[in-house]
């Protein structure tokens, strides 16, 4: 519970800094700009306040590891959602308003988290999930796309070192490998997960596990 309101604190706050001339600038998501991923980020908050009060009955079926799935390819953007974020997006026009929405939407989710049993069992994408799991995810979600948002911005404030070290064991557990020691949890996550390429020293360093590179999330 602690690392998904660290870890979502930071990046909300690493957005509300941002100038408006960042909103244009290209994200690590592929084919987003920075303010459609702050966008689908205001999504994610709906989401995490809507599956905080879809309790479920049953007994859960997923973890915060198993919540996530390994994707034969990469996003393109061209997902009818992810259209649709692209769209939603640039009607915001004003980054203010994007800023604004995730502030508020945000500052929504953080306190119902906060206020959750972390024991109950909610429902999402069709599974059950103990909230404290389904939040403990999203520590991977947050950390990632915070990388996403600074992509490009250099002095934008980085994700907690706490939080990119959840999100790199996470990562090693969905995909059911180790990375070396010597790479840093922030390269681990980017390269692991295809959003950089890997350079020479790297892929030493990575040895076979280069060749499984990179690992999809969805």
């Amino acid at each position: 519970m602690y690392l998904f309101l660290q870890t979502w604190a930071a990046l909300r706050a690493a957005i509300a800094d941002l100038p408006d001339e960042a909103f244009a600038e290209v994200s690590g998501c592929s084919g987003w700009l920075v303010r459609d991923l702050v966008c689908h980020l205001i999504i994610d908050a709906q989401d995490v306040l809507i599956t905080l009060v879809t309790p479920a009955k049953s007994k859960p079926t997923r973890d915060a590891v198993t919540y996530w799935e390994l994707a034969e390819t990469p996003p393109t953007g061209e997902e009818p959602l992810d259209s649709l974020t692209v769209r939603l997006a640039a009607a915001y026009q004003d980054p203010n308003l994007l800023k604004f929405h995730l502030g508020d939407v945000g500052s929504a989710a953080a306190r119902a988290a906060e206020l959750c049993d972390p024991r109950l069992h909610v429902s999402t994408r069709g599974e059950v999930l103990t909230a404290s799991d389904y939040l403990s995810a999203y520590v991977l979600e947050w950390t990632l796309h915070h990388l996403d948002l600074i992509s490009r911005l250099p002095g934008a404030a980085k994700p907690p070192t706490e939080g990119l070290t959840a999100a790199r064991l996470m990562l090693e557990a969905i995909a059911g490998v180790s990375f070396p020691e010597s790479l840093s949890d922030e390269d681990v996550l980017l390269v692991g997960t295809g959003r950089r390429v890997a350079s020479d020293a790297e892929i030493s360093q990575l040895g076979t596990l280069a060749a499984k590179l990179p690992f999809i999330l969805g």
